[in-house]
């Protein structure tokens, strides 16, 4: 199964037209003719299975034959994450996040930060072609770059985790997540959180913990706590 992505297609269309860019891709690439089939999300949790009835390279026109919503997770994961150094790993994580079931990405800018500029279009394309290839339906937000100290006074819900690699008092993650509930967990830069800004966080209710007893890039010890909120709400 291949699925498409197009955030334009809705539950009550008959019939859709890909964009010239999306039609080329389909008929010239893939090489799909009239009749063939598609599936299609448009991100919002729906699964459109489509024939295809023009097989123009210009305006590839289907008929939306079924859909189905999809149910969402009963649980939210929200990473906010300092973007890393080195543009690839930070496209890396968001790849794997993604991959594995993230819902939101909040990138954020710390004292340490060694990149404080994203491309987020670049990084949009990574989210989406990741949902893609994993089969999903729903596609996790993307929010702008926010300092840290901005971030801490919005209102959360849920869990709340900072990840640091202090010699403070920490908590392991996989014995504080608790499956069905929502959860936002902060990874710091390279340099890690300064001592300032983890307290800040404390201070606004986030919970310190660790990963487990090595020290992690950033990026890693981002995937990990995917992994652990995962395992811990499908097992």
């Amino acid at each position: 199964m291949q699925l498409f992505y197009n955030s334009d297609v809705k539950a009550t269309d008959t019939l859709f037209t890909f964009d010239t860019n999306e039609s080329r891709h389909i008929i010239k690439v893939l090489r799909k003719k009239i009749g063939d089939e598609l599936w299609i999300t448009n991100g919002e949790g729906h699964l459109f299975q489509a024939k295809i009835l023009d097989d123009s390279i210009k305006k590839c026109e289907v008929e939306l034959i079924s859909s189905k919503k999809t149910h969402p997770k009963s649980h939210w994961l929200h990473m906010v994450v300092a973007p890393t150094k080195m543009n690839d790993r930070f496209e890396w994580f968001v790849e794997k996040a993604t991959e594995i079931g993230v819902d939101e990405i909040t990138p954020i800018i710390c004292d340490r930060s060694e990149r404080k500029i994203l491309k987020l279009e670049r990084i949009q394309r990574v989210i989406e072609s990741a949902m893609k290839q994993s089969l999903q339906t729903y596609l996790p937000k993307l929010n702008e770059p926010i300092s840290l100290s901005d971030f801490l006074e919005k209102p959360i819900t849920g869990l709340q985790f900072i990840a640091h690699c202090e010699d403070n008092e920490r908590h392991e993650l996989k014995r504080r997540v608790v499956a069905d509930q929502d959860v936002t967990i902060l990874i710091g830069p390279e340099g890690d959180f300064t001592p300032t800004e983890i307290k800040s966080a404390i201070s606004k209710g986030y919970t310190p913990v660790a990963m487990g007893k090595t020290r992690l890039r950033t990026e890693t010890a981002a995937i990990v706590a995917c992994t652990i909120v995962a395992s811990i709400n499908n097992g």
